[in-house]
């Protein structure tokens, strides 16, 4: 019992912090996007009078910014954590040392039905 807790305790921990920390990298990322299309006035540019790209206000720069950074890291984040951790589940019990993570559940499912095909083949 008390193995299991640490075990999903372990697994709560290691699935947040895998999604959290890519979601916040590709976040961090994503804000450079907006400086990609968008800049604000400054001396650089002439304060606009010579700028390339889209010149907005500073306010609304920030703004931008921290919207899309979270809407990104958001999706990435949800991304990871569903679909990275079916995918980590189905790849766990092949390697030796991560054996530990599957459930216990899922081992004997797994070791049920090689038993149950056996049975079938007798029958037949």
């Amino acid at each position: 019992m008390k193995i299991k807790l640490i075990r999903k305790f372990l697994e709560y921990v290691y699935s947040n912090y895998v999604g959290n920390f890519l979601g916040f990298v590709v976040a961090m990322m994503s804000s450079r996007l907006v400086s990609h299309y968008f800049t604000t006035r400054s001396i650089k540019n002439l304060w606009g009078l010579t700028a390339r790209k889209t010149v907005i206000d500073k306010h609304t720069y920030s703004n931008l910014e921290w919207a899309i950074t979270i809407v990104i890291g958001f999706i990435v984040f949800e991304i990871v954590s569903k679909w990275f951790s079916k995918k980590l589940q189905q790849l766990l019990p092949k390697y030796r040392f991560t054996k530990w993570l599957v459930d216990t559940e899922e081992k004997e499912k797994e070791a049920v039905k090689p038993a149950v095909a056996t049975i079938t083949a007798v029958q037949e």
